[in-house]
């Protein structure tokens, strides 16, 4: 099959046992002046189950595991999200989980995530990979990468689909950027039936591991990270989705944290919806002028991360 082909059969898989999350358009001049005549689409999937588009990868790689595999049970790595997309798709295949979690994972991912019956592994940021290889290889569990498996990109690829479905006339379509999986897949999707359209993805300044990696030609592993937007705190890419945004993705834009919490504050305010800091990236490229499209443009915005909890939220706004 081809890539889009992949994400297509990943719609059949994740059909009826997802929610089809909704867009809402509003005009630009809303939020700022210079938006002025440019609508607005925002593709609210952080109404998706578990919070996040996670959850659309997870359910087509447990779909093609053999038997065998799903009987030794499945294991991630994760600060959150994929944690509880995991978590929460393997009790509904009836899959053992364990997920290996940062230490700087907010507690209330890791308490959903145990909520939904994984065993959670809690380990200092860079023994995060080196954890999850080797308990997979010590218990000999079935490895559900968070983004550098084409099952999983091609799940994430699904919500770019019901985008073009419901926003045919996009001009162009702005993503956050974590480890490169949600980009990857939403471009796949974009760019397989509108090449025309543009795609670009935004990345935390102190989590730039996708920016440095394209720069330097090669995968950066990056000792630190620091940044509002947990959900996109990667401190690693993969080279399946790195050679994706290489021949799909147009840019990768870097936002600040304060540049965060300002689109974070505009989407509550004006588009009425809570997200998380990692699902406003997107949107704060956009507000800051970082890219530019001119009025007639429809530019749609992939709202993913729906898990801040009350306390976080209020020490955001303050």
């Amino acid at each position: 099959m081809t890539e889009l082909e992949q994400v297509q059969a990943a719609a059949g898989v994740v059909r009826g046992r997802l929610v089809r999350t909704p867009v809402q358009r509003i005009d630009g001049a809303v939020f700022s002046p210079y938006l002025d005549g440019v609508s607005l689409v925002f593709k609210l999937e952080m109404l998706q189950r578990t919070g996040s588009f996670k959850i659309r990868g997870v359910l087509n790689k447990l779909h093609h595991l053999t038997p065998e595999e799903k009987k030794r049970g499945v294991i991630g790595l994760s600060s959150g999200n994929h944690a509880q997309a995991l978590a929460y798709g393997a009790r509904l295949e009836d899959v053992a989980a364990t997920v290996v979690m940062p230490s700087f994972a907010p507690a209330n991912k890791i308490e959903a995530t145990r909520a939904h019956g994984a065993r959670v592994e809690i380990v200092e940021a860079k023994e995060l990979g080196p954890t999850y290889e080797r308990l997979a290889d010590e218990r000999g569990l079935t490895r559900v990468h968070p983004f550098n498996d084409e099952l999983i990109v091609a799940g994430a690829g699904t919500a770019g689909l019901e985008l073009l479905e419901q926003a045919a006339d996009v001009d162009a379509v702005l993503v956050g950027v974590g480890g490169g999986g949600w980009v990857s897949g939403v471009a796949t999707a974009v760019k397989g039936l509108r090449p025309e359209c543009a795609v670009v993805g935004v990345e935390p300044e102190g989590a730039s591991v996708v920016r440095q990696s394209l720069d330097k030609g090669e995968l950066v592993r990056l000792d630190r990270v620091a940044t509002v937007a947990d959900g996109l705190a990667a401190p690693f890419t993969g080279e399946i989705v790195l050679d994706r945004i290489r021949r799909l993705v147009d840019d990768v834009v870097l936002v600040t944290d304060d540049e965060i919490v300002e689109a974070l504050k505009a989407i509550i305010e004006k588009v009425k919806v809570v997200v998380e800091p990692s699902g406003a990236a997107c949107f704060a490229a956009l507000l800051t002028g970082r890219v530019k499209y001119p009025r007639g443009s429809t530019v749609a915005l992939m709202l993913s991360g729906g898990n801040v909890n009350a306390a976080r939220l209020r020490d955001l706004l303050a």
